[in-house]
């Protein structure tokens, strides 16, 4: 990820309901929620959560896959990771002990 790419994320994720959205898909897994069952979920209105959908999809954080009639989103976790990678990159000034606390505060326990 370079930091063109790192910035529309970050952005992307600097609003409340794009930010709401990206943690209920995270939360979902692989499983992912279909679109109007993300507005539901969120009490939003479905024609905003898909403008949301999309800035977070251009953004490489959301994807989404059609199951039938139904379009599923999922987070991009590979997304994801590319920018905890270009967040941390040169983290700690080659004290990789420094970094451990945040690296386990993101591994999934699951």
């Amino acid at each position: 990820m370079d930091k063109k790419a790192s910035l529309a994320a970050l952005a992307a994720l600097g609003q409340e309901t794009r930010l709401d959205i990206f943690r209920l898909l995270v939360k979902a897994g692989a499983d992912g929620v279909p679109a109007g069952e993300v507005a539901a979920r969120l009490g939003a209105v479905q024609n905003t959560v898909s403008a949301h959908l999309k800035t977070l999809a251009q953004a490489g954080l959301v994807r989404s896959e059609r199951d039938g009639r139904i379009v599923r989103y999922l987070a991009d976790m590979t997304g994801f990771r590319d920018l905890l990678a270009y967040l941390m990159e040169d983290c700690c000034e080659g004290a990789p002990e420094l970094c451990r606390p945040v690296i386990d505060a993101v591994t999934c326990r699951c």
